[in-house]
């Protein structure tokens, strides 16, 4: 079946999820404007209809939304599932646990595909064992479709793009200072992070691809810039004019940058640059939660590399999957993310500088994030796109179409000149 005349334009798998619940929300709130023919899926059929219960409290249209039952374990169900649709938005994870069988099948029938996966071991598993049967068969299989990494990716884009726009050429380096932000904890998250944390005890090359800052290269084998790799301290950033750390996420993000610069062809020249830490803020304050925040993630990774310290957070400490914060929590929640860019204008020969922004209102980690993916899941079934099937990335798959649909959900995508 081709996607033009596929039953539905979008299934939301895993739709009794914390997220998949979220992401239900947002279609059904939004669907007078975008007029999908969307169904829910899940492997239990009860809390499937408890799902769509609750939606038709909010839209009462609702009430006629299609039930869908498979599981992610069962290959053949999974086939007569993706067959039925355009694009498959997932939010079942962890992803290396619950969803090899759905790209596998996804790939097999040319079906679009998008989640929220931030597992870089898993990713690099889909791209060598998928990347090249998705070409073939047309299937675009876009992971990091939320928080993770769509401020990250879409936002080094939207630099890019303006640079060429308005100066021809490229910027030679991103970098993105995350903060200041309000997220609750995720389940989820957490969920792939101790699954990450078990396959680094059983097998030590999932470790050497963790740490590899061209993980999801096509060629993760090209030589490393010392300068890409992750900050671990405190320092004071002069350009941004705040002190940074970490960012917890930067191990993801910066990776899926990379693979969309090297998947667009190395538009942005081969020694482009791109970097990611966590902003604090500025004088004594923003050092003190620099040396803190710094001091706990330190501590916190310590203890995952002990079994049982890592048995003991999962038990008692961390959300578990299927938990997050509360509607009013959400509600509160945001993020601001700055980008700091530079390079030389062919044109004129001088040097520009951009900064830009990227935000949005609601936790990072669930509103803004279910309003990411299921915008990422509209762009896959009705912009026109000639981007061909494979293991792609939200840049180098929906690009520029997908960050103009974002601002008119309410995110802020900005760039400005500054002076050089």
């Amino acid at each position: 079946m081709s996607k033009s005349s596929a039953e539905f334009d979008v299934i939301v798998w895993g739709a009794t999820g914390f997220t998949g619940r979220l992401v239900a929300e947002y279609l059904a709130k939004t669907q007078d404007s975008h007029r999908a023919r969307w169904a829910l899926a899940g492997r239990d059929l009860k809390k499937l209809e408890e799902v769509r219960s609750g939606l038709v409290s909010l839209v009462p249209s609702c009430a006629e939304l299609p039930l869908l039952v498979a599981d992610a374990k069962d290959p053949a169900s999974l086939d007569a599932l993706v067959t039925r649709t355009r694009v498959v938005c997932t939010t079942v994870g962890p992803y290396a646990k619950y969803g090899n069988e759905l790209v596998a099948a996804c790939t097999r029938a040319g079906t679009d595909y998008c989640d929220l996966t931030g597992e870089v071991q898993w990713m690099r598993r889909m791209i060598d064992d998928h990347h090249e049967q998705a070409r073939a068969s047309g299937a675009r299989i876009v992971h990091t479709c939320g928080f993770d990494s769509i401020p990250s990716d879409l936002g080094t884009l939207m630099m890019q793009e303006h640079m060429r726009e308005k100066h021809g050429g490229h910027l030679c380096s991103v970098r993105l200072y995350m903060g200041p932000m309000r997220a609750g904890a995720s389940g989820g998250t957490v969920a792939s992070l101790m699954q990450a944390m078990e396959e680094v005890a059983v097998d030590r090359s999932v470790r050497r691809v963790l740490v590899n800052p061209h993980a999801l290269d096509p060629d993760p084998r090209q030589p490393r810039n010392p300068a890409e790799r992750d900050l671990t301290t405190v320092r004071y950033s002069q350009e941004a004019g705040q002190w940074t750390g970490p960012f917890v996420m930067a191990s993801v993000n910066t990776r899926v940058v990379r693979r969309s610069h090297a998947l667009l062809g190395f538009p942005w020249g081969r020694d482009f640059l791109y970097t990611e830490v966590a902003g604090y803020g500025a004088g004594v304050k923003g050092l003190t939660r620099a040396t803190s925040m710094t001091a706990g993630l330190g501590g916190f990774f310590v203890a995952l590399q002990v079994k049982p310290l890592r048995k003991l957070l999962e038990s008692k400490v961390l959300p578990a999957p299927g938990q997050g914060p509360s509607a009013e929590e959400r509600e509160r929640g945001f993020f601001v993310a700055q980008l700091l860019g530079e390079g030389k204008s062919p044109r004129t020969g001088r040097e520009v500088k951009l900064k830009g922004k990227v935000a949005a209102k609601g936790d990072p980690g669930y509103a803004a994030t279910a309003r990411m993916l299921s915008e990422a899941a509209l762009s896959l079934a009705f912009d026109a796109n000639p981007t061909q099937g494979g293991v792609l990335t939200p840049a180098s798959c929906m690009g520029m179409r997908l960050v103009e649909r974002l601002r008119k959900a309410g995110m802020t995508f900005e760039v400005q000149e500054l002076a050089a």
